[in-house]
């Protein structure tokens, strides 16, 4: 008898703990995105509203989140992870857009393809919010959703 109670408490302690850790796990309302890729970033860092985005703007855009948290989190094949869930895990931008900063630039700078590009974290960024705020402008009005440099950048120190 006791042994059975040891094994359902057993089991009971672990639920909790992965039940907490899920708690933890769940991304936080606002996220600084400072990392290492923005070392030698020129710009003010971004606060992106995962809150706001995951919520409040999905509730009131359904059609443009039918992919659920799959509108910016996706597989190595670009697929739209739609199936995660608010406390699931999620690699973070860096873990495989993993050349720092931004695509060289200027007339000697090599011709890339899009794949090419995308190893640039700065330029995954760039293109999965921009090309959604785009999306977003196309569709309503008025166009709400930023897509210059300075409606997501605050002015930085070095500005």
């Amino acid at each position: 008898m006791a042994k059975k109670h040891l094994v359902t408490s057993v089991f009971v302690g672990m639920a909790a703990l992965f039940f907490v850790a899920g708690l933890y796990a769940a991304a936080p309302d606002v996220i600084t995105m400072e990392n290492k890729a923005y070392e030698e970033h020129k710009k003010g860092i971004v606060e992106f509203h995962h809150k706001k985005h995951a919520e409040d703007y999905a509730k009131e855009y359904p059609d443009l989140y039918k992919d659920g948290c799959g509108v910016c989190h996706h597989d190595e094949n670009n697929k739209p992870l739609s199936d995660l869930k608010p406390d699931d895990p999620v690699k973070s931008c860096i873990e495989c857009h993993k050349k720092p900063a931004e695509k060289p630039k200027g007339k000697d700078a090599p011709k890339l393809s899009k794949k090419e590009k995308l190893e640039y974290h700065a330029e995954a960024v760039h293109e999965n919010c921009k090309g959604c705020h785009k999306e977003f402008n196309k569709k309503y009005k008025p166009k709400k959703a930023p897509t210059t440099c300075s409606k997501c950048h605050p002015k930085s120190e070095d500005e």
